[in-house]
């Protein structure tokens, strides 16, 4: 990747805000040589953190605001009241040819209200579904919907099994990925019916992917597929439970390994070992969801990270920017609709 890629941050956004947003950046340089940014934010906040980081702001540009989202707003409040924020100035950045990804971790149903308004939706696709990464026994799975639409039908389905493939090949290089529908079991009867319709539809389209058929939760994290695809209802359900899971058993073995003599001697002992599990399953390595869909390349990053999990989202951006992922959705989706159009109408009755 040689070409000069611009990415708009929200530098406002997030629990630590401005010094993890401008932190990030300047590690993501170091991994993005080519990559360019500009910080939207109040001036006075971000010119201080910048001065810590000359080579960054080499690198870099400031757009001046003094307003922000707030982590509380409605969505429906940040589209009416912030249209000179610093979530919505760097999304405007990408909407005008000025920026190619936007990165923010603020509010998210703003930056996905404001997103879909602003920068509209790749022809073909009705909704955008958020897109992240699972650490897994195999590697890493790519899970969507993790929250933007609560109720999904077989063509949404379909196109989020699309969307998702195309996001694996660019982000984790998978050259043809395997793709599975989240179901209660693995048998085709099983489900509600939008699983069911859009299980058929995945097996007679003539797709750049691997249709598995139906997996269940536990293989979201054995690495059956390299795509898992739900609603979103499902999906952040899902989410929430693995991250909490991960949360309780880190703190299990904490106090299994400080409670007594033995526990902190045997500490000592794996402690290389426990290096590496915790550097696994360190959520800010899998940071940054993409709203696929868009027309526009937009990543959302978890509010609550540091530099290391925002530069991994600034990542994703990146990446997604160099494989051309939009203008690959829609090649694909515009040959899924021309050459399987009769056969999607037949499974979904």
């Amino acid at each position: 990747m040689t070409q000069t890629i611009t990415i708009a941050l929200d530098a406002m956004g997030g629990d630590q805000s401005t010094r993890m947003v401008v932190a990030g950046a300047d590690l993501a340089r170091v991994r993005y040589p080519m990559a360019r940014f500009l910080l939207f934010g109040d001036q006075a906040v971000i010119d201080p953190s910048l001065d810590r980081f000359e080579k960054l702001r080499a690198v870099a540009e400031v757009g001046h605001t003094d307003q922000t989202v707030s982590a509380d707003a409605k969505p429906s409040q940040a589209l009416r009241r912030g249209k000179t924020s610093s979530m919505r100035l760097a999304i405007d950045a990408v909407a005008d040819g000025r920026a190619d990804a936007v990165v923010s971790a603020g509010n998210t149903g703003a930056l996905m209200a404001m997103s879909k308004i602003v920068l509209r939706m790749l022809p073909g696709i009705d909704r955008p579904a958020m897109a992240g990464i699972f650490p897994g026994l195999r590697g890493e799975t790519v899970f969507l919907d993790l929250g933007a639409n609560i109720e999904c039908g077989p063509d949404n389905l379909v196109d989020f099994a699309v969307m998702g493939a195309l996001f694996a090949r660019a982000v984790l290089g998978i050259v043809r990925p395997s793709v599975g529908l989240l179901n209660v079991g693995v048998e085709e009867l099983k489900g509600h019916d939008e699983v069911r319709q859009a299980g058929v539809i995945l097996r007679e389209a003539d797709l750049p992917f691997d249709f598995y058929g139906f997996v269940e939760g536990d293989d979201l994290t054995s690495g059956t597929t390299d795509v898992v695809v739900t609603d979103g209802f499902t999906g952040n359900i899902a989410l929430k439970t693995a991250e909490g899971t991960a949360q309780v058993y880190t703190e299990f073995l904490r106090r299994a390994l400080s409670g007594s003599v033995l526990g902190r001697l045997a500490y000592l002992l794996a402690r290389p070992a426990l290096g590496a599990l915790r550097d696994r399953v360190d959520p800010r390595h899998h940071n940054g969801a993409m709203f696929v869909g868009l027309n526009g390349i937009a990543v959302k990053s978890h509010g609550g990270t540091d530099a290391l999990g925002f530069s991994n989202a600034i990542g994703v951006a990146v990446d997604a920017v160099g494989e051309g992922f939009n203008a690959r959705i829609t090649e694909e989706l515009s040959r899924l609709h021309r050459g399987n159009r009769r056969t999607a109408k037949v499974a979904a009755g």
